[in-house]
């Protein structure tokens, strides 16, 4: 006898890829919310954005703390897929590049709105920011040697570097409406072409 459903697959199968969905849609949720209206935002209305009922949300996220140390791994995750990614789709390792630098000043964007938590002295959140360099740094390394490697940019670059300058040029986007900091890194990216040939 099978327990298999009628579409050939178990409940249990059925209920985890659901719950994973549920999952993946609070973090959606919460990120965004967190953006605008901070960490401390009420679970409902993430709840709301999502699509889901709070006891969802307390199910996969028993505390604030976990929610939110699961929103910033999460976008550590899809920003460090990215890059291999972009590699094999854009036209140029240089195209490649610019589009996930852009995706890491989204995810820059999202991680000052996580500021306060993050740097709060929650044991939970003290292991994100050597993650973040774990994840990211080999992701950004890879990128430059590509446009290294294909003539796009000039060796020297530091993926340390480049990353902490994108995000001391982010610092401050919140409380200024005048000031852009994409594009300033448009500059900076234009500073790492090589020169025209004489």
């Amino acid at each position: 006898m099978t327990t298999d459903s009628p579409a050939g697959k178990s409940p249990s199968r059925g209920k985890r890829a659901d719950a994973q969905r549920n999952r993946e849609a609070v973090l959606a949720a919460a990120a965004e919310v967190f953006v605008t209206s901070g960490v401390d935002a009420p679970i409902r209305r993430i709840a709301a954005r999502a699509g889901v009922g709070m006891a969802t949300i307390y199910r996969h996220f028993p505390t604030r703390a976990d929610l939110v140390t699961a929103v910033y791994r999460h976008q550590i995750e899809a920003c460090a897929e990215a890059g291999p990614n972009l590699l094999a789709s854009t036209d140029s390792p240089f195209d490649a590049l610019r589009e996930w630098i852009d995706l890491f000043v989204d995810f820059l964007v999202t991680k000052h709105g996580l500021a306060d938590a993050l740097q709060s002295d929650n044991d939970r959140f003290a292991a994100l920011h050597d993650y973040f360099l774990d994840r990211l740094l080999p992701v950004c390394a890879e990128l430059l040697d590509a446009a290294v490697e294909a003539g796009d940019i000039r060796p020297g670059t530091q993926p340390y570097e480049l990353m902490r300058g994108i995000g001391n040029l982010c610092v401050g986007r919140d409380d200024d409406s005048r000031y852009d900091p994409r594009r300033l890194i448009a500059l900076l990216l234009r500073g790492l072409r090589p020169s025209p040939a004489s």
